[in-house]
């Protein structure tokens, strides 16, 4: 549900702290992108059983989901944090954060462009048709490849947390990302694309870990919602925009040179924003001690 992400992200940061954090951050990623892989597929089953038994279960695990979450110890709210404050002021605290914070804003816009620039996957369709000529199931394999990627990133970040060299890995993974969408629209061949599209995600995986940390352990506690609500709007919006945009150009150069462009302005954007906040190209330390 993505109205609930910045409470699931803030909720986890008060939980965990430090190291565990990122690792507890890499495990539920990991754990989305299983279930990614393997919704559809468990929803099938279900549905071949019954309509209403399919639709039966999924509440009842909305509910244990809500039975969990009132497990959680309650935490007493800060009471100088909202105190004096509007609606519509404490609406725009969290962007007024952002901007203020120039490494935060550098990670959260990187991470909005790059994916505006690199929606291939709203193009499988015609990739798996028109251009690898694999038909449904190559369809569905290439449809899995980026949450295969990014499962298995998510689990090695989750045993081996990035320490050092945040920007460094940052603006290289984007790079890669960028890098892998270009290789994707170029080939020709199935099993090449997969790992273009595999590869592509688990680069994403890495910079979307770095980014959470970043904007969840380095934002005040009595912030922390408002600037997650932000994140989420620029970052959900940019899929959407992205995909439009993917269309768009395919609609006037093709699915391949579209895909081929978006890859070339995800490495562009690497460039310019190193120059824009050079702060962030220089972060070290993700993790505070």
């Amino acid at each position: 549900m993505p109205s609930a992400a910045p409470a699931q992200r803030s909720i986890l940061a008060q939980i965990v702290q430090g190291e565990r954090f990122l690792r507890a951050s890499a495990l539920t990623s990991s754990a989305a992108q299983l279930i990614t892989i393997g919704g559809p597929a468990v929803a099938g089953l279900l549905i071949a059983v019954e309509v209403p038994f399919a639709f039966g279960a999924a509440a009842l695990a909305q509910c244990c989901t809500a039975i969990s979450y009132a497990m959680l110890a309650p935490r007493p709210p800060d009471p100088s944090a909202h105190a004096g404050t509007s609606l519509l002021h404490g609406a725009l605290d969290g962007a007024r954060y952002i901007i203020a914070n120039k490494v935060v804003l550098g990670a959260i816009s990187l991470d909005l462009f790059a994916v505006l620039f690199g929606g291939a996957t709203a193009l499988l369709p015609i990739f798996a048709t028109q251009i690898l000529h694999v038909g449904a199931v190559g369809f569905g394999l290439l449809r899995a490849a980026p949450a295969i990627g990014a499962a298995c990133t998510a689990i090695v970040i989750a045993r081996r947390p990035i320490r050092r060299h945040a920007g460094r890995w940052l603006f290289g993974c984007v790079a890669g990302f960028g890098l892998f969408t270009i290789v994707f629209g170029l080939s020709r061949s199935f099993w090449l694309s997969f790992a273009a599209l595999a590869l592509a995600d688990a680069c994403d995986m890495v910079s979307v870990a770095i980014r959470t940390v970043l904007v969840q352990l380095r934002t005040p506690d009595a912030m922390r919602g408002r600037v997650s609500a932000v994140e989420n709007i620029f970052i959900g919006a940019s899929n959407e925009l992205g995909a439009f945009e993917s269309g768009a150009v395919a609609s006037l150069i093709g699915a391949a040179p579209s895909v081929v462009l978006g890859g070339v302005g995800t490495v562009a954007i690497i460039v310019v924003w190193a120059l824009i906040f050079p702060s962030l190209r220089r972060f070290d330390h993700l993790i505070l001690a």
